[in-house]
Protein backbone atom coordinates (compact mmCIF):
# COMPACT_ATOMS: atom_id res chain seq x y z
CA UNK A 1 0.00 0.00 0.00
CA UNK A 2 2.98 2.40 0.25
CA UNK A 3 2.53 3.40 -3.48
CA UNK A 4 -1.32 4.06 -3.12
CA UNK A 5 0.16 6.10 0.05
CA UNK A 6 2.23 8.57 -1.76
CA UNK A 7 -0.13 8.77 -4.71
CA UNK A 8 -2.65 9.88 -1.66
CA UNK A 9 -0.25 12.29 -0.23
CA UNK A 10 -0.18 14.40 -3.58
CA UNK A 11 -4.29 15.00 -3.19
CA UNK A 12 -5.47 18.12 -2.01
CA UNK A 13 -7.49 17.90 1.62
CA UNK A 14 -9.81 20.25 3.19
CA UNK A 15 -8.39 21.50 6.02
CA UNK A 16 -10.15 20.54 9.09
CA UNK A 17 -11.18 23.25 12.21
CA UNK A 18 -8.26 23.67 14.87
CA UNK A 19 -10.72 23.43 17.56
CA UNK A 20 -12.26 20.23 19.10
CA UNK A 21 -16.04 21.07 18.32
CA UNK A 22 -17.28 23.56 15.78
CA UNK A 23 -20.56 25.82 17.16
CA UNK A 24 -23.97 25.52 15.94
CA UNK A 25 -23.44 29.22 13.90
CA UNK A 26 -20.41 27.56 12.41
CA UNK A 27 -21.86 24.62 11.02
CA UNK A 28 -24.30 26.35 9.69
CA UNK A 29 -22.83 28.97 7.81
CA UNK A 30 -20.95 26.19 6.08
CA UNK A 31 -23.95 24.31 5.77
CA UNK A 32 -25.68 26.90 3.54
CA UNK A 33 -22.88 27.82 1.79
CA UNK A 34 -22.82 24.04 0.14
CA UNK A 35 -26.23 23.98 -1.00
CA UNK A 36 -26.22 27.38 -2.37
CA UNK A 37 -23.11 26.74 -4.19
CA UNK A 38 -24.96 23.82 -5.42
CA UNK A 39 -28.01 24.96 -6.49
CA UNK A 40 -25.95 27.87 -8.23
CA UNK A 41 -23.65 24.96 -10.28
CA UNK A 42 -26.93 23.21 -10.74
CA UNK A 43 -28.54 25.44 -13.35
CA UNK A 44 -25.48 26.72 -14.75
CA UNK A 45 -25.52 24.78 -18.74
CA UNK A 46 -22.80 22.94 -20.10
CA UNK A 47 -21.05 24.99 -22.53
CA UNK A 48 -20.79 23.70 -26.02
CA UNK A 49 -23.89 21.02 -24.78
CA UNK A 50 -26.11 19.90 -27.80
CA UNK A 51 -28.25 17.15 -27.43
CA UNK A 52 -28.85 15.98 -23.80
CA UNK A 53 -29.93 12.54 -24.08
CA UNK A 54 -29.87 12.22 -20.79
CA UNK A 55 -32.60 15.14 -19.56
CA UNK A 56 -35.85 12.79 -19.60
CA UNK A 57 -33.84 10.42 -16.26
CA UNK A 58 -35.47 13.06 -13.80
CA UNK A 59 -36.09 10.04 -11.37
CA UNK A 60 -32.10 8.81 -11.54
CA UNK A 61 -30.74 12.66 -11.11
CA UNK A 62 -32.95 12.79 -8.33
CA UNK A 63 -30.92 9.90 -6.64
CA UNK A 64 -27.72 10.81 -7.93
CA UNK A 65 -28.30 14.56 -7.48
CA UNK A 66 -27.04 15.30 -10.23
CA UNK A 67 -28.78 18.06 -13.15
CA UNK A 68 -27.94 16.53 -16.17
CA UNK A 69 -27.13 19.17 -18.92
CA UNK A 70 -25.61 21.40 -16.34
CA UNK A 71 -21.96 21.47 -14.45
CA UNK A 72 -23.48 19.21 -11.93
CA UNK A 73 -24.50 16.49 -14.92
CA UNK A 74 -22.61 14.18 -12.79
CA UNK A 75 -23.93 15.04 -9.26
CA UNK A 76 -22.79 12.29 -6.09
CA UNK A 77 -22.19 9.68 -8.59
CA UNK A 78 -18.72 9.08 -8.62
CA UNK A 79 -18.60 9.69 -5.04
CA UNK A 80 -21.39 6.83 -4.41
CA UNK A 81 -20.00 4.34 -7.14
CA UNK A 82 -16.34 4.79 -5.00
CA UNK A 83 -18.10 3.95 -1.81
CA UNK A 84 -19.77 0.95 -3.31
CA UNK A 85 -16.83 -0.33 -5.00
CA UNK A 86 -14.29 -0.18 -1.92
CA UNK A 87 -17.09 -1.94 -0.09
CA UNK A 88 -16.95 -4.50 -2.18
CA UNK A 89 -13.94 -5.16 -2.47
CA UNK A 90 -12.97 -4.85 1.36
CA UNK A 91 -16.04 -7.15 2.03
CA UNK A 92 -14.84 -9.86 0.02
CA UNK A 93 -11.49 -9.56 1.21
CA UNK A 94 -9.73 -8.83 -1.64
CA UNK A 95 -8.52 -5.50 -0.34
CA UNK A 96 -8.05 -5.56 3.22
CA UNK A 97 -8.17 -2.50 5.77
CA UNK A 98 -8.41 -2.14 9.50
CA UNK A 99 -11.29 -0.19 10.20
CA UNK A 100 -10.85 -0.31 13.86
CA UNK A 101 -7.72 2.08 13.50
CA UNK A 102 -7.67 5.33 13.22
CA UNK A 103 -4.88 4.59 10.43
CA UNK A 104 -6.79 2.25 8.71
CA UNK A 105 -10.12 4.35 8.71
CA UNK A 106 -8.07 7.29 6.77
CA UNK A 107 -6.49 5.21 4.85
CA UNK A 108 -9.65 3.80 3.70
CA UNK A 109 -11.34 6.96 3.16
CA UNK A 110 -8.23 8.41 1.28
CA UNK A 111 -8.64 5.34 -1.37
CA UNK A 112 -12.41 6.17 -1.40
CA UNK A 113 -11.43 9.40 -2.34
CA UNK A 114 -8.94 8.42 -4.79
CA UNK A 115 -11.68 6.10 -6.55
CA UNK A 116 -13.92 8.94 -6.43
CA UNK A 117 -11.32 10.88 -9.03
CA UNK A 118 -11.10 7.89 -11.02
CA UNK A 119 -14.71 7.98 -11.70
CA UNK A 120 -15.20 11.58 -11.87
CA UNK A 121 -12.64 11.39 -14.87
CA UNK A 122 -13.96 7.93 -15.97
CA UNK A 123 -18.05 8.75 -16.16
CA UNK A 124 -17.23 12.29 -17.86
CA UNK A 125 -15.42 10.51 -20.58
CA UNK A 126 -18.22 8.22 -21.07
CA UNK A 127 -20.93 10.73 -20.62
CA UNK A 128 -19.95 12.29 -23.64
CA UNK A 129 -18.07 9.69 -25.93
CA UNK A 130 -20.79 6.93 -25.60
CA UNK A 131 -23.67 9.86 -26.43
CA UNK A 132 -25.41 10.66 -23.33
CA UNK A 133 -24.38 14.55 -23.70
CA UNK A 134 -22.81 15.78 -26.92
CA UNK A 135 -21.78 18.82 -28.56
CA UNK A 136 -23.72 20.45 -30.74
CA UNK A 137 -23.99 19.19 -34.14
CA UNK A 138 -23.48 21.84 -36.51
CA UNK A 139 -19.66 20.73 -35.21
CA UNK A 140 -17.77 18.39 -38.08
CA UNK A 141 -14.58 16.77 -37.66
CA UNK A 142 -11.41 17.88 -35.32
CA UNK A 143 -13.93 21.22 -33.89
CA UNK A 144 -16.31 18.47 -33.02
CA UNK A 145 -14.02 16.49 -31.32
CA UNK A 146 -12.29 19.55 -29.39
CA UNK A 147 -15.74 20.33 -27.97
CA UNK A 148 -16.40 16.85 -26.53
CA UNK A 149 -13.08 17.05 -24.51
CA UNK A 150 -14.04 20.82 -23.51
CA UNK A 151 -17.49 18.81 -22.20
CA UNK A 152 -15.45 16.29 -20.64
CA UNK A 153 -12.90 19.04 -19.30
CA UNK A 154 -16.66 20.52 -17.29
CA UNK A 155 -17.93 17.66 -16.27
CA UNK A 156 -14.56 16.73 -14.48
CA UNK A 157 -14.57 20.40 -12.97
CA UNK A 158 -18.25 19.81 -11.82
CA UNK A 159 -17.24 16.32 -9.66
CA UNK A 160 -14.16 17.72 -8.16
CA UNK A 161 -16.84 20.52 -6.46
CA UNK A 162 -18.97 18.17 -5.59
CA UNK A 163 -16.06 16.03 -3.69
CA UNK A 164 -14.92 18.58 -2.17
CA UNK A 165 -18.30 20.25 -1.08
CA UNK A 166 -18.69 16.82 0.44
CA UNK A 167 -15.71 16.99 2.00
CA UNK A 168 -16.54 21.03 3.40
CA UNK A 169 -19.42 19.27 5.05
CA UNK A 170 -17.95 16.60 6.42
CA UNK A 171 -15.66 18.72 8.16
CA UNK A 172 -17.04 21.78 8.61
CA UNK A 173 -21.00 21.37 8.20
CA UNK A 174 -23.76 19.15 9.55
CA UNK A 175 -23.71 15.40 8.01
CA UNK A 176 -22.10 14.88 4.65
CA UNK A 177 -22.70 16.47 1.54
CA UNK A 178 -23.78 12.86 -0.10
CA UNK A 179 -26.45 13.37 2.19
CA UNK A 180 -27.45 17.07 2.10
CA UNK A 181 -27.33 17.03 -1.10
CA UNK A 182 -29.79 14.11 -1.68
CA UNK A 183 -32.06 15.41 0.51
CA UNK A 184 -32.21 18.95 -0.84
CA UNK A 185 -32.85 17.43 -4.22
CA UNK A 186 -35.87 15.47 -3.33
CA UNK A 187 -37.19 17.98 -1.08
CA UNK A 188 -37.31 20.75 -3.97
CA UNK A 189 -38.33 17.95 -6.35
CA UNK A 190 -41.75 17.14 -4.36
CA UNK A 191 -41.96 20.28 -3.73
CA UNK A 192 -42.69 21.13 -7.40
CA UNK A 193 -44.47 18.08 -8.07
CA UNK A 194 -47.11 18.67 -5.37
CA UNK A 195 -47.47 22.32 -5.58
CA UNK A 196 -46.33 23.89 -9.09
CA UNK A 197 -48.71 25.39 -11.03
CA UNK A 198 -46.47 25.52 -14.62
CA UNK A 199 -46.60 23.14 -17.12
CA UNK A 200 -43.74 20.97 -18.25
CA UNK A 201 -42.78 23.76 -20.58
CA UNK A 202 -42.30 26.35 -18.02
CA UNK A 203 -45.67 28.52 -18.54
CA UNK A 204 -48.43 29.45 -16.59
CA UNK A 205 -51.07 25.77 -16.16
CA UNK A 206 -54.17 28.32 -15.96
CA UNK A 207 -55.24 28.95 -19.04
CA UNK A 208 -53.05 27.38 -21.51
CA UNK A 209 -54.74 24.41 -22.00
CA UNK A 210 -51.88 22.35 -20.24
CA UNK A 211 -51.63 20.12 -17.42
CA UNK A 212 -50.34 21.36 -14.21
CA UNK A 213 -47.05 20.08 -12.93
CA UNK A 214 -48.38 19.81 -9.36
CA UNK A 215 -50.42 16.90 -8.31
CA UNK A 216 -52.46 18.93 -5.84
CA UNK A 217 -53.46 20.99 -8.73
CA UNK A 218 -53.60 18.22 -11.10
CA UNK A 219 -56.55 16.86 -8.41
CA UNK A 220 -58.67 19.74 -8.48
CA UNK A 221 -58.88 20.53 -12.12
CA UNK A 222 -59.83 17.19 -12.66
CA UNK A 223 -62.13 17.10 -10.32
CA UNK A 224 -63.87 20.47 -11.63
CA UNK A 225 -63.64 19.45 -15.39
CA UNK A 226 -65.17 15.77 -14.48
CA UNK A 227 -62.20 13.38 -15.10
CA UNK A 228 -62.74 10.96 -12.25
CA UNK A 229 -59.26 8.61 -13.30
CA UNK A 230 -56.99 12.13 -13.41
CA UNK A 231 -58.47 13.08 -10.08
CA UNK A 232 -57.81 9.96 -8.38
CA UNK A 233 -54.55 9.16 -10.18
CA UNK A 234 -53.30 12.39 -8.55
CA UNK A 235 -54.60 11.90 -4.89
CA UNK A 236 -52.71 8.18 -4.88
CA UNK A 237 -49.87 10.02 -5.53
CA UNK A 238 -50.15 12.98 -2.67
CA UNK A 239 -51.59 9.69 -0.01
CA UNK A 240 -48.66 7.72 -0.74
CA UNK A 241 -46.21 10.17 -0.51
CA UNK A 242 -48.11 11.08 3.15
CA UNK A 243 -47.59 7.37 3.80
CA UNK A 244 -44.10 6.88 2.60
CA UNK A 245 -43.06 10.07 5.27
CA UNK A 246 -44.68 9.00 8.06
CA UNK A 247 -43.62 5.04 7.96
CA UNK A 248 -39.86 6.30 7.68
CA UNK A 249 -40.42 8.51 10.52
CA UNK A 250 -41.97 5.52 12.35
CA UNK A 251 -39.20 3.44 11.50
CA UNK A 252 -36.65 5.92 12.12
CA UNK A 253 -38.14 6.32 15.74
CA UNK A 254 -37.75 2.08 16.36
CA UNK A 255 -34.48 1.92 18.45
CA UNK A 256 -33.10 -0.59 21.59
CA UNK A 257 -31.39 0.88 24.42
CA UNK A 258 -29.03 -0.89 26.66
CA UNK A 259 -28.33 0.57 30.35
CA UNK A 260 -25.29 1.46 30.65
CA UNK A 261 -23.60 2.82 34.34
CA UNK A 262 -19.94 4.60 35.37
CA UNK A 263 -17.64 2.18 36.57
CA UNK A 264 -16.62 3.97 39.71
CA UNK A 265 -19.65 6.32 40.07
CA UNK A 266 -22.60 4.46 41.41
CA UNK A 267 -26.10 5.29 40.67
CA UNK A 268 -25.11 7.03 37.66
CA UNK A 269 -25.54 5.83 33.98
CA UNK A 270 -26.88 6.53 30.87
CA UNK A 271 -29.06 4.52 27.80
CA UNK A 272 -26.81 3.57 24.48
CA UNK A 273 -28.81 3.87 22.06
CA UNK A 274 -29.01 0.98 18.71
CA UNK A 275 -31.30 2.16 16.26
CA UNK A 276 -33.92 -0.55 14.27
CA UNK A 277 -32.63 1.26 11.37
CA UNK A 278 -28.84 0.83 12.50
CA UNK A 279 -27.12 1.48 9.48
CA UNK A 280 -29.39 4.52 8.83
CA UNK A 281 -30.12 5.69 4.87
CA UNK A 282 -26.68 4.52 4.04
CA UNK A 283 -27.74 1.05 2.30
CA UNK A 284 -30.69 2.75 0.10
CA UNK A 285 -28.18 5.33 -1.13
CA UNK A 286 -25.96 2.74 -2.17
CA UNK A 287 -28.86 0.05 -3.93
CA UNK A 288 -30.28 3.11 -5.32
CA UNK A 289 -27.32 4.28 -6.31
CA UNK A 290 -26.36 1.26 -7.99
CA UNK A 291 -29.31 0.84 -9.76
CA UNK A 292 -29.40 4.07 -10.89
CA UNK A 293 -26.20 3.80 -12.30
CA UNK A 294 -26.72 0.83 -14.06
CA UNK A 295 -29.73 2.41 -15.86
CA UNK A 296 -27.58 4.97 -17.20
CA UNK A 297 -24.97 2.83 -18.38
CA UNK A 298 -27.88 0.70 -20.35
CA UNK A 299 -29.11 4.19 -21.93
CA UNK A 300 -25.38 4.98 -22.90
CA UNK A 301 -25.09 1.92 -24.23
CA UNK A 302 -28.15 1.92 -26.44
CA UNK A 303 -27.06 5.50 -27.91
CA UNK A 304 -23.83 3.29 -28.56
CA UNK A 305 -25.77 0.79 -30.91
CA UNK A 306 -24.96 -1.84 -28.19
CA UNK A 307 -28.01 -2.66 -25.77
CA UNK A 308 -26.86 -5.50 -23.87
CA UNK A 309 -28.46 -4.45 -20.64
CA UNK A 310 -31.98 -3.74 -22.48
CA UNK A 311 -33.98 -0.96 -24.61
CA UNK A 312 -35.96 2.09 -23.46
CA UNK A 313 -39.02 3.38 -24.80
CA UNK A 314 -38.55 7.11 -23.91
CA UNK A 315 -37.01 7.53 -20.44
CA UNK A 316 -38.62 4.02 -19.41
CA UNK A 317 -36.86 0.64 -19.33
CA UNK A 318 -38.82 -1.52 -21.78
CA UNK A 319 -36.94 -4.43 -21.95
CA UNK A 320 -33.75 -6.57 -20.87
CA UNK A 321 -32.12 -6.12 -17.66
CA UNK A 322 -32.93 -3.23 -16.55
CA UNK A 323 -36.60 -3.63 -17.06
CA UNK A 324 -36.59 -6.02 -14.82
CA UNK A 325 -34.89 -3.90 -11.89
CA UNK A 326 -36.81 -1.05 -12.46
CA UNK A 327 -39.97 -0.11 -10.28
CA UNK A 328 -43.34 -0.06 -11.97
CA UNK A 329 -46.32 2.29 -11.25
CA UNK A 330 -48.57 -0.51 -9.66
CA UNK A 331 -50.57 2.08 -8.51
CA UNK A 332 -51.12 3.62 -11.54
CA UNK A 333 -51.45 0.47 -13.27
CA UNK A 334 -54.05 -0.62 -11.24
CA UNK A 335 -56.36 2.39 -11.39
CA UNK A 336 -56.20 3.06 -15.29
CA UNK A 337 -56.81 -0.75 -16.38
CA UNK A 338 -53.06 -1.65 -17.69
CA UNK A 339 -52.06 -3.57 -15.17
CA UNK A 340 -50.54 -7.41 -15.91
CA UNK A 341 -49.24 -10.15 -14.60
CA UNK A 342 -45.52 -8.58 -15.85
CA UNK A 343 -45.91 -6.08 -13.31
CA UNK A 344 -46.32 -8.54 -10.42
CA UNK A 345 -42.83 -10.22 -11.84
CA UNK A 346 -41.30 -7.15 -12.26
CA UNK A 347 -42.04 -5.76 -8.58
CA UNK A 348 -41.29 -9.18 -7.25
CA UNK A 349 -37.69 -9.31 -8.53
CA UNK A 350 -37.26 -5.42 -7.78
CA UNK A 351 -38.41 -5.97 -3.95
CA UNK A 352 -35.82 -8.97 -4.07
CA UNK A 353 -33.12 -7.35 -5.55
CA UNK A 354 -33.62 -3.93 -3.02
CA UNK A 355 -33.83 -6.00 -0.26
CA UNK A 356 -30.68 -8.51 -0.96
CA UNK A 357 -28.61 -5.38 -1.80
CA UNK A 358 -29.61 -3.47 1.27
CA UNK A 359 -29.10 -6.25 3.28
CA UNK A 360 -25.29 -6.99 1.63
CA UNK A 361 -24.44 -2.68 1.71
CA UNK A 362 -25.35 -2.96 5.14
CA UNK A 363 -23.06 -5.18 6.79
CA UNK A 364 -20.19 -3.90 4.70
CA UNK A 365 -21.19 -0.48 5.86
CA UNK A 366 -21.36 -1.64 9.42
CA UNK A 367 -18.21 -3.37 9.02
CA UNK A 368 -16.21 -0.05 7.60
CA UNK A 369 -17.50 2.54 9.27
CA UNK A 370 -16.93 1.74 12.89
CA UNK A 371 -20.16 0.71 13.98
CA UNK A 372 -19.39 -3.01 14.38
CA UNK A 373 -19.34 -4.62 17.96
CA UNK A 374 -15.76 -4.63 17.96
CA UNK A 375 -15.59 -0.65 17.79
CA UNK A 376 -18.82 0.01 19.67
CA UNK A 377 -17.33 -2.13 22.76
CA UNK A 378 -13.76 0.32 22.34
CA UNK A 379 -15.92 3.35 22.63
CA UNK A 380 -17.94 2.78 25.29
CA UNK A 381 -14.77 1.09 27.62
CA UNK A 382 -12.84 4.50 26.47
CA UNK A 383 -15.90 6.91 28.00
CA UNK A 384 -15.52 4.68 31.46
CA UNK A 385 -19.17 2.98 31.27
CA UNK A 386 -19.96 -0.76 31.72
CA UNK A 387 -23.12 -2.94 31.22
CA UNK A 388 -24.44 -3.56 35.14
CA UNK A 389 -23.94 -7.08 36.33
CA UNK A 390 -21.15 -7.68 33.68
CA UNK A 391 -17.25 -8.30 34.04
CA UNK A 392 -15.69 -4.92 32.76
CA UNK A 393 -13.86 -6.32 30.15
CA UNK A 394 -14.19 -5.61 26.52
CA UNK A 395 -14.51 -8.93 24.74
CA UNK A 396 -17.54 -9.35 27.21
CA UNK A 397 -18.95 -6.00 25.95
CA UNK A 398 -18.32 -7.20 22.18
CA UNK A 399 -20.30 -10.18 22.64
CA UNK A 400 -23.11 -8.70 24.43
CA UNK A 401 -22.95 -5.96 21.81
CA UNK A 402 -22.97 -8.69 18.56
CA UNK A 403 -26.60 -10.45 19.93
CA UNK A 404 -27.88 -7.27 19.42
CA UNK A 405 -25.87 -5.10 16.06
CA UNK A 406 -25.74 -7.81 13.55
CA UNK A 407 -29.17 -8.87 14.23
CA UNK A 408 -30.23 -5.22 14.16
CA UNK A 409 -28.11 -4.53 10.66
CA UNK A 410 -29.78 -7.56 9.18
CA UNK A 411 -33.56 -6.95 10.02
CA UNK A 412 -32.61 -3.23 9.54
CA UNK A 413 -31.29 -3.56 5.90
CA UNK A 414 -34.93 -6.47 4.94
CA UNK A 415 -36.73 -3.57 6.42
CA UNK A 416 -35.17 -0.16 4.58
CA UNK A 417 -35.27 -2.54 1.60
CA UNK A 418 -38.92 -3.17 1.82
CA UNK A 419 -39.92 -0.02 2.65
CA UNK A 420 -37.93 1.72 -0.04
CA UNK A 421 -39.06 -0.70 -3.24
CA UNK A 422 -43.05 -0.77 -1.85
CA UNK A 423 -42.59 3.25 -1.53
CA UNK A 424 -40.87 3.00 -5.78
CA UNK A 425 -43.69 1.04 -6.22
CA UNK A 426 -46.36 2.92 -5.22
CA UNK A 427 -45.87 5.99 -7.52
CA UNK A 428 -44.97 8.42 -4.67
CA UNK A 429 -43.91 11.95 -5.43
CA UNK A 430 -40.19 12.32 -6.44
CA UNK A 431 -40.01 8.76 -6.15
CA UNK A 432 -40.49 6.99 -3.09
CA UNK A 433 -37.22 5.86 -2.61
CA UNK A 434 -36.18 9.64 -2.65
CA UNK A 435 -38.71 10.73 0.07
CA UNK A 436 -37.47 7.63 2.27
CA UNK A 437 -33.73 9.35 1.99
CA UNK A 438 -34.94 12.77 2.69
CA UNK A 439 -37.28 11.73 5.67
CA UNK A 440 -34.29 9.66 7.31
CA UNK A 441 -31.35 12.23 6.21
CA UNK A 442 -33.35 15.06 7.52
CA UNK A 443 -34.43 13.03 11.01
CA UNK A 444 -30.72 11.70 11.73
CA UNK A 445 -29.88 15.35 11.21
CA UNK A 446 -32.60 16.53 13.76
CA UNK A 447 -31.24 14.13 16.33
CA UNK A 448 -27.61 14.72 15.84
CA UNK A 449 -28.09 19.05 16.19
CA UNK A 450 -30.05 17.88 19.01
CA UNK A 451 -27.84 16.10 20.78
CA UNK A 452 -24.55 18.05 19.77
CA UNK A 453 -25.65 22.03 19.49
CA UNK A 454 -28.91 22.69 21.37
CA UNK A 455 -27.21 24.82 23.97
CA UNK A 456 -25.35 26.57 21.35
CA UNK A 457 -28.40 27.37 19.05
CA UNK A 458 -30.63 30.71 18.46
CA UNK A 459 -33.33 30.13 21.13
CA UNK A 460 -36.17 30.74 18.69
CA UNK A 461 -34.86 27.72 16.53
CA UNK A 462 -34.41 25.37 20.04
CA UNK A 463 -37.73 26.18 20.82
CA UNK A 464 -38.79 24.85 17.14
CA UNK A 465 -36.61 21.95 17.66
CA UNK A 466 -38.87 21.01 20.39
CA UNK A 467 -36.45 21.35 23.56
Amino acid sequence: MSIVDNILSFIPDVIGPLQKKLSFNEKLKWTLISLVAFFLLSVIPLYGLGPNNLANFEQLSIILGASFGSIMSLGIGPIVTASIVLQLLNGSGIIHFDTSTKEGRVRFQGVQKLLSLFFIVFESIIYIFMGGLAPKADLVGAQYFFMQWILVAQLILGGLIVLYLDEVMQKWGFGSGVSLFIAANVSMEVFVRALSPLTTTGVWAFGSGQAPIGALWVFLLSLSSGDPTGAILALSMIIATIVVFLIAIYFQAMKIEIPLSFGRIRGHGIRWPLHFLYTSNIPVILIAALIANIQLVAKLLENWGRPILGTFIGNTPATGFIMWIHAPNMIQAIITGSFSWVNIGQAGIYILFFIVGSVIFALFWMQTSGMDAASQAKQIMSSGLQIPGFRRDERVLEAILKRYIIPLTVMGGIAVGILASIADLSGALGRGTGILLAVMIIYRLYEDIANQHMMDMYPALRKMMGK
